[in-house]
């Protein structure tokens, strides 16, 4: 019986020191990234502003510290990490860096110096100061056989044993995304085209709702707290096309789009195409 109630307690200990969030109000937390980050932290529904936004929805005032730019490779984001994030005293830096250095081919950074570089990253950050969350690169088109991917699990392969190196936290969102491209398309077997993404590598508002639950449950948050994080994203948007929507609203234009054996763009035309006049 004592047995009991002494296991009893420790497990509720552990989940509750699971479960507490690891930011706390007035942290600021950098997001260094590529065109990804820059599209996240410009729409209101971008992943850079559902974090913040999520954390304050839990009670937790944090201040984002933008620093995403279309186009850079791991060796840019080394030579601007101090004066772009480091030098405004971030409490968490975010780092999500991959898929150019995979996708812009021989203007790309090869797996080892893309491993000196990332490690120079994180050893800068950590020298001061500064708690790393690691994201895994996302999908390079919504293909995981196609040959960038076939590239990009190497990299994110490294990234995976680095964060366990250097005590990182890690987001995985190439795992998550993978899987969750899966699963639509096996429920949605008509479905054509990209589910997390406009153009296969930047992120709708599902996307960047992907990307931001992530990152919050790295964060600690439980399914509660997931839960309030979402309430408080309705009717944030992205651009999908010409049109601009929310992650819960782009998840039905996307069930209906499979239904027709189209592509989300596809049936937003269809759909403008066909509306009724007034």
């Amino acid at each position: 019986m004592v047995k009991s109630l002494i296991f009893g307690a420790s497990l509720l200990l552990s989940v509750s020191v699971f479960a507490e969030v690891v930011v706390k109000t007035g942290d600021k937390i950098g997001f260094l990234g590529d065109s990804i980050t820059h599209y996240g932290n410009n729409h209101p529904g971008g992943y850079v502003n559902l974090v913040i936004a999520g954390l304050e929805a839990n009670g937790i005032k944090a201040e984002k510290i933008p620093a995403g730019i279309s186009g850079h490779k791991s060796n840019q984001m080394l030579e601007r990490v101090e004066k772009d994030v480091l030098s405004k005293n971030p409490a968490f830096m975010l780092l999500s860096c991959g898929v150019n250095d995979v996708w812009h081919g021989r203007r790309g950074v090869e797996l080892p110096e893309y491993k000196k570089n990332i490690t120079a990253i994180i050893d800068k950050a950590q020298a001061a100061g500064v708690k790393v969350c690691i994201l895994t690169a996302t999908m390079i088109a919504e293909n995981p056989q196609n040959s960038y991917n076939i590239k990009l699990a190497s990299y994110n392969e490294f990234l995976r044993q680095l964060a366990v190196e250097k005590g990182c936290m890690l987001a995985d969102l190439n795992e998550i995304m993978q899987k969750g491209v899966a699963e639509f398309a096996a429920k949605n077997p008509g479905f054509k085209g990209n589910y997390y993404t406009n153009d296969g590598v930047h992120m709708n508002a599902l996307g960047d709702a992907m990307m931001a639950e992530s990152i919050l449950r790295t964060f600690g948050m439980d399914d509660a707290q997931i839960a309030k994080a979402k309430a408080a994203w309705q009717g944030r948007k992205v651009s999908v096309g010409k049109v601009v929507l929310s992650a819960d609203v782009l998840e039905k234009v996307a069930v209906k789009a499979a239904k027709k054996n189209m592509s989300i763009l596809e049936y937003i035309e269809f759909a403008a195409e066909n509306m009724p006049s007034k």
